[in-house]
């Protein structure tokens, strides 16, 4: 909970002078932006002699600690939810988020195939970024231990059926005998595609020759200095023509002086609960994305070192109450509403890799044990979680409405994992596409209960299957998730000290 009273929502404008945020109080807010010529959202980041004078000459005061304006809302129970964000904090902070990192840094879930040549499929103008710190290190294919490099060849066209898994197992075992049986059968779990109708992501080839192994540890998502025009596009897209919102509704602060997002928010409590948790889980994963660039903002670059580290003023500008008039609490909101949807996903995926010939095979066997025994761990942990949200409220009802609803939800998903393909940082692109990849897993899983409840324990399942891509995204996505709300704790402490 916060101290002091949370700050009303109103029409201001706020800028920073000496080390204070003022607010312009309504009326005053067009004459002084016409004069300057500034858009409402725009704000000046450190102290100027113009806006000190202004300041004292209209007796303005500081509207709340910098704490307040960006914590003081986010607290409490959250929308279409059962759950609170106290919860939520408690929970992840002191007993998930220590045991997913150690598993994150193992072999298996550090390597990541991915494609990042792939031509963007919507429009032909985008241009590759050619700042240092967009760039990504591809694996030497001597670093990538063998057990990973031979799974990644489990894909044919055989293994669509029973038999093709047969001729697979066969091809297996001639190419290499040192194979034990247990290797190949933790391979064949792997061999079944999912039906493409299961999918909510456009998935790499990773037969490609285009596609690499990354060491996701040596390329950590932080911030690389790509923003501008060309990074506002991808989200627009995102937002604009992905997210079931009709053109004539415009979101807020989208186009400058508006009515601070109140058409928007009717239109959004007046759609059904799937379109409404569908812009929730946008928001959501676009609000992490903006936190991990906050929490790893390259700070200081000399020849003689980077130091990466908190940029609090780019933090308080993504999502201050008064900078963002009133959306910074509800991006941090949506970072709790994905948080619960993929920690669900987790506690009901818990059948599929307990099983005992389930494997994570990297070529090392006690190694793989280990990996498997801490996967469980957090599995359990995940399962544990006492208030978790309940997706059978999500496509319920009529039974033939639901289906058409889900496969649009389905389409415009699939839609934005195509769009990562257009974003210009590599680095970017890296982790925008582990993280679409491992939402649309999570969704997978969802709603596929049936599926999974129905499973052999002894034999590999035919109609649920994730493959080893989406295993290592699904992890992945929710360990930045879960990284995120890690760091609103860190950025709380640091607030305390801004006035």
């Amino acid at each position: 909970m916060c101290s002091g009273t949370c700050l009303p929502e109103r029409d201001f404008l706020a800028f920073q002078a000496t080390g204070q945020w003022y607010s312009l109080p309504g009326k005053a807010v067009d004459s002084f932006l016409e004069a300057f010529e500034m858009r409402l959202d725009e704000h000046f980041k450190g102290p100027t002699l113009l806006l000190l004078l202004l300041g004292a000459a209209l007796g303005l005061q500081p509207t709340g600690s910098a704490e307040q304006r960006c914590f003081c809302r986010v607290t409490g129970s959250l929308d279409d939810c059962t759950c609170d964000v106290e919860t939520i904090d408690a929970f992840n902070n002191y007993k998930l988020f220590p045991r997913l990192n150690e598993l994150l840094e193992s072999e298996y879930f550090k390597y990541y195939k991915v494609n990042l040549k792939k031509p963007c499929p919507f429009w032909t103008d985008n241009s590759h970024c050619g700042i240092r710190d967009c760039a990504v290190k591809p694996c030497k294919s001597d670093e990538v231990p063998d057990g990973i490099r031979s799974a990644s060849h489990k894909y044919s066209e055989e293994a669509h059926n029973l038999a093709g898994e047969c001729e697979e197992a066969q091809r297996l075992g001639a190419v290499n005998r040192s194979l034990s049986e247990e290797a190949q059968k933790a391979m064949l779990q792997w061999t079944q595609h999912d039906d493409s109708s299961d999918s909510f992501c456009e998935a790499d080839d990773i037969q490609s020759p285009d596609a690499e192994y990354v060491d996701l540890l040596l390329n950590p998502e932080r911030y690389t200095g790509y923003k501008g025009p060309d990074a506002w596009k991808i989200w627009n897209s995102i937002y604009e023509e992905n997210c079931f919102k009709p053109q004539t509704v415009k979101r807020p602060l989208a186009s400058g002086r508006d009515d601070e997002g109140h058409a928007f928010y009717k239109w959004l409590k007046g759609v059904c609960v799937e379109k409404r948790a569908f812009y929730k889980l946008i928001s959501g994963l676009h609000s992490s994305i903006n936190i991990h660039l906050s929490a790893r903002y390259l700070l200081q670059d000399t020849w003689a070192e980077k130091k990466w580290g908190h940029n609090v003023t780019e933090f308080q500008q993504r999502f201050d109450e008064i900078l963002t008039r009133g959306e910074g609490p509800r991006r941090l909101k949506n970072l709790y509403f994905i948080y619960l949807i993929e920690l669900r996903a987790l506690s009901k995926v818990l059948p599929y890799f307990d099983r005992p010939g389930f494997q994570l095979f990297t070529g090392n066997q006690v190694r793989d044990a280990e990996t498997k025994a801490l996967l469980l761990q957090v599995l359990h942990l995940t399962k544990s979680f006492p208030l978790h949200f309940d997706e059978n409220s999500l496509f319920a009802g009529n039974a033939r409405e639901a289906a058409k609803l889900k496969e649009e939800f389905r389409f415009h998903f699939r839609n934005i994992s195509r769009i990562m393909d257009c974003v210009g940082c590599f680095k970017c692109r890296l982790w925008g596409k582990l993280q679409t990849q491992g939402l649309g897993t999570a969704l997978k899983i969802l709603f596929s209960e049936k599926l999974i409840e129905k499973m052999s324990e002894s034999s590999p399942s035919q109609a649920f299957q994730l493959t080893r891509q989406e295993i290592v995204a699904l992890m992945n996505a929710f360990g930045r998730i879960s990284t995120s709300v890690r760091e609103l704790e860190n950025f709380r402490t640091l607030l305390r000290t801004v006035l």
